[in-house]
């Protein structure tokens, strides 16, 4: 599970657990400006196909974590919970999208998009 937070125009995000193992990642820093959508998505982490991992794990019906390759773009992953999934859209950054499980995905998704619209100002 990954836990978000938004400081000096960066949102954070620590991952939690066992996850950063799994993963091979314990945090990671996006400029605000460098996210174009977020959304709660509960059926993007219920396919199949993640794509070639490189590194991560994979786990089909029990954890997707780390970095996966797919359609041509690098996505980092951190799901166990699908109903908890959000996915936050890049540009200009290493990833292309973050797929990440959070507690409460409309917080989530409300917090990221409040920071978004204040950065804007």
């Amino acid at each position: 599970m990954i836990e978000i937070a938004v400081d000096n125009q960066t949102l954070n995000l620590e991952v939690r657990g066992w996850d950063k193992l799994w993963a091979l990642k314990s945090r990671l820093e996006i400029p605000l400006a460098n996210i174009h959508e977020v959304e709660a998505d509960p059926t993007i982490a219920r396919g199949w196909w993640k794509g070639l991992r490189a590194p991560g794990t994979h786990v089909p019906g029990v954890i997707i974590a780390g970095t996966f390759y797919q359609d041509g773009k690098r996505i980092f992953w951190d799901v166990h919970n699908a109903d908890n999934t959000i996915v936050i859209g890049l540009a200009d950054d290493r990833y292309d999208q973050l797929i990440v499980e959070v507690r409460d995905p409309a917080a989530a998704v409300s917090l990221i998009k409040n920071a978004l619209s204040s950065s804007d100002v």
